[in-house]
């Protein structure tokens, strides 16, 4: 898994970005939202990706945001181009929210691309257009970079790793910016006899969640699938949250129970980690194991914080080997995390005290 450090912008300097698309009007569109942001200049425009591959040669953007679908070179074929010669840009790419789009949206995040965006529907005027384009692209490209005015990030002294006590019930994971490569390491590492429920909210919208469900069930001997709300949790099985709906698990009868919810975004988040992890501090408490991995923003960190009051065992990702490292970062800067792994040994460390509490 490709990682880059946070890239430490000198005062006055501007994100370099290069649009690819082969339509003139989205050009047009993300030209248009781009230029009003201070801090980002859009240095060149291509058409297709031959023609973009020329253009990063000659201008060495910092940033590509890359459709998938173009005539001769496609995103994918170019994005494979640009990381075969070790191009270290950052890529945002544009997906259509058709399967086709996410189809090769995963594709482009296993390849290497740094996260994505989905096209504006036709759904309003320009400047509804507008105003959905910046708020989804500018947070995504100005999080790979900080400002040379403010101070890094500090590695905080953690406390010893405590142990469980009491048999494990719950496994849960939240992940965002970097999240489907991530999952893609993770997953097949654990054992084939896993028998605790595995819950992992990944922020991706509707079809995104279930593709990369059924993506990560061919990498496994365990079964992964998208939740369904109503239906009894079982062993062996390892549940994503659906792209719009919060996963929220209760204690039933007979065990757990998945439940789904339209209630409001949390940390503009819909499905949110605070919300899976909040339900799990209500249902088994102190029986979890949760893990914050890489991810833009802080979700996870209220609810690690009311899991770890009830006596969980808390996890996140090393800043080293996030794609960014905000989620766990919170996690960590709150003082709950009690381990800081990097993202191979989580599940081993999931496992280890799974089984041996």
């Amino acid at each position: 898994m490709r990682i880059q450090p946070i890239r430490v912008l000198k005062p006055g300097q501007k994100i370099r970005v290069l649009v690819v698309d082969d339509s003139v009007v989205i050009r047009r569109l993300v030209c248009h939202a781009l230029e009003e942001e201070p801090s980002i200049e859009v240095v060149a425009v291509a058409s297709d990706g031959a023609l973009a591959l020329r253009r990063v040669a000659q201008v060495n953007p910092d940033v590509i945001t890359l459709d998938v679908e173009m005539p001769e070179v496609d995103g994918i074929e170019m994005l494979r181009r640009l990381r075969m010669n070790d191009l270290q840009t950052r890529v945002v790419m544009f997906s259509t929210m058709t399967e086709r789009g996410a189809v090769a949206t995963l594709e482009a995040l296993s390849l290497g691309a740094d996260d994505y965006v989905t096209k504006a529907s036709n759904a309003g005027s320009l400047d509804v257009s507008l105003a959905s384009l910046r708020s989804q692209l500018i947070p995504k490209i100005r999080q790979f970079f900080r400002s040379e005015a403010m101070p890094a990030i500090e590695k905080p002294r953690y406390t010893p790793a405590a142990r469980l006590h009491g048999q494990v019930e719950a496994v849960a994971i939240g992940v965002s910016t970097g999240g489907p490569a991530a999952l893609a390491v993770i997953v097949p590492q654990f054992p084939a006899d896993f028998d605790i429920p595995v819950f992992i909210v990944q922020h991706m919208p509707p079809l995104f969640t279930r593709l990369l469900a059924e993506r990560l069930n061919s990498m496994t001997s365990l079964i992964v699938k998208e939740a369904s709300s109503g239906e009894p949790v079982q062993p062996r099985t390892i549940y994503v949250a659906p792209g719009d709906h919060h996963m929220l698990v209760h204690r039933a009868s007979r065990g757990f129970e998945i439940a789904l919810s339209q209630e409001a975004p949390q940390n503009s988040c819909r499905p949110s980690v605070d919300v899976l992890f909040d339900s799990l501090a209500e249902a088994c408490g102190k029986s979890t194991v949760a893990a914050v991995l890489t991810g833009m923003g802080q979700d996870g960190r209220v609810g690690a914080e009311r899991l770890a009051a009830q006596g969980a065992y808390i996890m996140a990702q090393d800043e080293a080997s996030s794609v960014v490292w905000g989620m766990p970062a919170a996690v960590v800067r709150a003082g709950i995390a009690q381990q800081v792994l990097p993202l191979g040994k989580i599940v081993p460390a999931i496992v280890e005290h799974a089984v041996h509490p």
